[in-house]
């Protein structure tokens, strides 16, 4: 009598034991530097560098708007030298415009990265569970940093709208930087929504500032203990030195000098106006 034989069962190959199966798949193809930011490293050393631009550009900015305390001639000298450097090098606005197109794929770069590698963190942890312990371990600027974000780039397109190219603000004059300002942050409702803009921006650098060098792999202990007294330091310079042009206005310490009149980079003739 014939023995029917049963096939032998294929069991499923596990992984030797100590072997860490990878999280998602890994993407091949494409130049080595496309890959290198599709990692999580490569978007945390882009998150870094776009934010040590980033955070140039609005110490300078800072310096830059400080002259509204000078005088009208100085801060609009201030603005027409940004729209004429480097003299007669080259046309006028043209090294501006790519300062500006570089802060502008500085920042852009700057959110793509942040969402990518929030989605990374999710696939890493997709339980969306947060126990009391760690909520209280994170600080609340790493807690906030999605909507202060969010905060500071609704800002910065209603900031260009008022003082750039001047549709949000009535009483604009192109060239007149100082009188402008001040125009704007006479109203009430713009004079808050800036001071929430620039606290929200101090509480963004101070967690930007301290965790760009955990980002960038520098791990050194003669200069741990100094990151978090550098990233107080710049952010509240930053917040404070910003918070004083609202209230500056707002108090009247800085009032408008003679508004609508040409050319503006000139003295400001009291006998022609307010």
């Amino acid at each position: 009598m014939a023995t029917t034989q049963t096939p032998p069962v294929k069991t499923a190959k596990t992984p030797p034991v100590g072997t860490a199966r990878p999280l998602r798949k890994a993407v091949a193809g494409g130049p080595a530097i496309v890959r290198f930011y599709r990692s999580a490293v490569g978007k945390k050393w882009v998150m870094a560098i776009t934010g040590i631009i980033l955070m140039s550009f609005v110490a300078v900015h800072l310096l830059g708007n400080i002259k509204l305390f000078l005088s009208k001639q100085e801060m609009n000298l201030y603005a027409e030298a940004l729209r004429t450097m480097p003299g007669h090098l080259l046309p006028r606005t043209w090294l501006l415009w790519t300062i500006r197109a570089g802060l502008i794929a500085a920042f852009v770069f700057h959110i793509h990265a942040a969402y990518g590698l929030t989605l990374i963190n999710r696939k890493a942890r997709p339980q969306r569970y947060q126990s009391k312990r760690d909520y209280v371990a994170a600080d609340f600027a790493s807690r906030t940093m999605r909507w202060t974000g969010i905060i500071i780039l609704l800002f910065l397109i209603f900031h260009l709208m008022d003082l750039t190219w001047g549709n949000a603000n009535p009483q604009w004059l192109r060239g007149d930087a100082y009188n402008n300002l001040v125009y704007s942050l006479q109203r009430p409702v713009v004079a808050i929504a800036y001071a929430v803009a620039m606290i929200a921006l101090g509480i963004h650098l101070y967690h930007g500032s301290w965790s760009l060098f955990q980002s960038m792999g520098i791990n050194n202990p003669r200069i741990n203990g100094l990151r978090r007294p550098f990233a107080i330091g710049f952010a509240a310079v930053i917040m404070v030195g910003n918070l004083l042009f609202p209230i500056a206005v707002q108090t009247h310490w800085v009032t408008l000098k003679c508004p609508h009149t040409e050319p503006v980079t000139s003295p400001c003739n009291r006998a022609k106006g307010s």
